[in-house]
């Protein structure tokens, strides 16, 4: 039988590349990963690694949140860069008669967050579940709009914020909700609206909210830009909001209407990138986004407002998480969409349905980098629906799989004048309980943007001055909290999983059993809670057997773990990433586990 080859790619800020073969993940990366710029869009590094593993392609799938890639055209051919590169290499045929509808080309910008549901719902194990998308600004949607008499005009575009689908394996995905946000009011009201102008691309009608307010997520974004950071920096306004309190100086983001949408007088949209704070219309005691955070003092309706946007943000989605199983009768629970990678939030989840019989998988790779997972996955399930795939244990580590030599590790260092030795796991557990930092670099890189023992940095969670010192080193705010792998098998001794089994993917800020928070300040966040990890020796053996010998050591069964690379940068990806950014920072020491050698780097 003929292998049957997909690349799902990603345009956009989080552009990334999926490969599968016969419908199995052969790798699955961001291209910032390659390119080291962050954010970095138009994924041609990784796209030319598919030449690694085949030479011919049945179908590219293109993923946006628009279909028009026109002004993006190669020279005289006047294709779309995509189709052109991908033909150029020989990946797909040039034997046709129109590069703009090429058969092998399939295009895909106008189901976004369907997209995001297929990524967590094939992902999830779930032979059904109901999808919880909540996103910045999907696909575009034409809305119609009416004039002051009541004659319709020229429609405007709507995004899509947050939706909600019902999904069968093998491939049906069906929208049943979508609150669609537009920049300008586009209706004499904003009650629910049916027809055709609100149907998905399989035609099939759907509840829809019409507004020109803001989303969760762009009410998330306005608050990180007031905070002083770029609208897509969330993770610092998580990390900065338990600093915060209720503040009864600014009103409620949202629940100024029956949807309990954002408020349009506190929150300015500006779709489809940004929204704004209306500062001026309140008595803010500063109101400038460049303030210095050395002191947290001068910052209060900053940690405050971080501390509304999390508090209210995360209860409009635990709201559409009851929708979504009322409507669709389902209680398996997929979320997606930039949302799903608020640890915080996920936890709340879990308090708040314990007594409702939800089940819930939160995506790992819940940014736009999934969506070129998901729709190469959907791409496959049409071709080949018979095929049951078990992708549920295959979403930890899904980049590329380095075989150095001893000899292009020995050249490497000395380029950055780093020495390598021989070393063992007993030998970093003892740099480590030495509170010195150690990196560590092994097998494939981890899919979406948390470190998870292949691309890491580990330190002492003991040490009570940890979280200060390595947030140094990185380059981040001092405010930003860390996490921590712990062995499986100790897991509920040390936190509170709200009913979980465990933690694979990072994805839950969680509160601490009793007594241990003072067993491990550096990874405390001042809130009481930690973001964990759980390891198996299956998963990853290497990791596992480092954190068991750690335990032997000091009798803690949890290590310090953060992302390797420093602040405003991507994780590394190579051997030569690694090694450049020791040789750039104060980590001294990174481990090879696999080749059983530690490189050092005196800074």
């Amino acid at each position: 039988m003929k292998d049957i080859w997909i690349a799902g790619i990603t345009r956009g800020h989080n552009a990334s590349v999926c490969l599968l073969k016969n419908g199995e993940i052969v790798f699955a990366i961001e291209e910032e990963r390659m390119s080291r710029r962050k954010y970095d869009g138009t994924p041609t590094t990784v796209m030319q690694k598919i030449l690694d593993y085949t030479d011919k392609l049945d179908f590219v799938v293109l993923c946006h949140t628009t279909e028009d890639i026109s002004y993006q055209r190669t020279d005289f051919t006047g294709e779309d860069i995509y189709t052109s590169f991908f033909r150029k290499n020989g990946l797909i045929t040039s034997e046709v008669d129109s590069l703009d509808n090429h058969p092998q080309v399939i295009n895909l910008g106008k189901i976004h967050h369907k997209l995001h549901a297929a990524c967590a719902f094939y992902r999830s194990g779930f032979d059904s579940a109901v999808a919880v998308i909540v996103d910045g600004a999907g696909s575009v949607m034409p809305v119609k709009k009416t004039d002051h008499n009541g004659a319709e005009v020229a429609p405007v575009p709507g995004y899509e914020t947050e939706s909600i689908y019902s999904c069968e394996y093998p491939n049906t995905i069906t929208t049943l909700y979508k609150h669609v946000a537009c920049r300008e009011a586009c209706l004499t009201t904003n009650e629910l609206q049916h027809g055709n102008a609100f149907m998905d691309p399989e035609g099939t009608e759907f509840e829809c909210v019409i507004s020109d307010t803001a989303g969760i997520v762009k009410t998330y974004e306005a608050v990180t830009y007031f905070c002083g950071w770029h609208f897509i920096e969330a993770g610092k306004t998580m990390g900065l909001f338990p600093y915060g309190k209720p503040n009864d100086s600014f009103p409620k983001l949202f629940g100024q209407t029956k949807e309990n949408l954002s408020n349009r007088n506190f929150v300015i949209p500006s779709y489809p990138n940004g929204a704004y704070i209306n500062h001026q219309a309140y008595e803010f005691t500063e109101n400038k986004p460049d303030m210095d955070f050395s002191d947290l003092t001068k910052l209060e309706n900053r940690r405050d407002l971080a501390y509304a946007v999390q508090t209210e943000s995360q209860e409009q989605v635990l709201k559409l998480i009851r929708k979504a199983v009322e409507m669709s009768g389902n209680k398996n629970v997929v979320v997606s969409g930039g949302y799903g990678l608020n640890c915080v939030a996920n936890y709340y989840y879990l308090e708040q349905l314990k007594d409702e019989g939800i089940n819930i998988y939160v995506e790992p790779v819940s940014n736009d980098a999934g969506t070129s997972i998901g729709a190469a996955m959907l791409v496959y399930k049409d071709i080949d629906p018979e095929t049951k795939i078990n992708y549920k244990n295959d979403g930890l580590y899904l980049g590329f799989k380095y075989n150095y030599t001893d000899e292009e590790i020995q050249n490497t260092a000395e380029k950055y004048n780093a020495v390598v030795s021989n070393a063992n796991h007993k030998d970093v557990v003892d740099l480590i309980t030495s509170k010195n930092i150690v990196s560590l670099f092994q097998g494939k890189s981890e899919a979406g943007p948390r470190a998870l023992g292949n691309r890491s940095i580990l330190y002492d969670p003991t040490d009570p001055n940890g979280k200060d010192h390595v947030n140094e080193v990185k380059r981040r705010e001092y405010f930003r909290p860390f996490a921590g792998t712990i062995l499986q098998e100790d897991v509920h001794d040390w936190f509170d999983l709200r009913g979980m089994e465990d933690s694979p993917s990072m994805m839950y800020a969680v509160n601490c059993q009793p007594g241990i928070e003072e067993k491990i300040p550096a990874i405390i966040h001042v809130d009481g809670t930690c973001r964990i990890q759980t390891v198996t020796r299956e998963q990853n053996t290497h990791y596992y057997d480092i954190i068991k010998e750690f335990k032997e050591a000091t009798g803690c069964p949890i290590i310090f773990n953060t992302s390797f690379n420093l602040g405003g940068e991507p994780l590394v990806e190579t051997l030569d990433d690694a090694i450049r950014t020791l040789a750039n920072s104060g980590i001294e020491y990174l481990y090879l586990p696999e080749y059983g050698k530690l490189i050092t780097v005196n800074n």
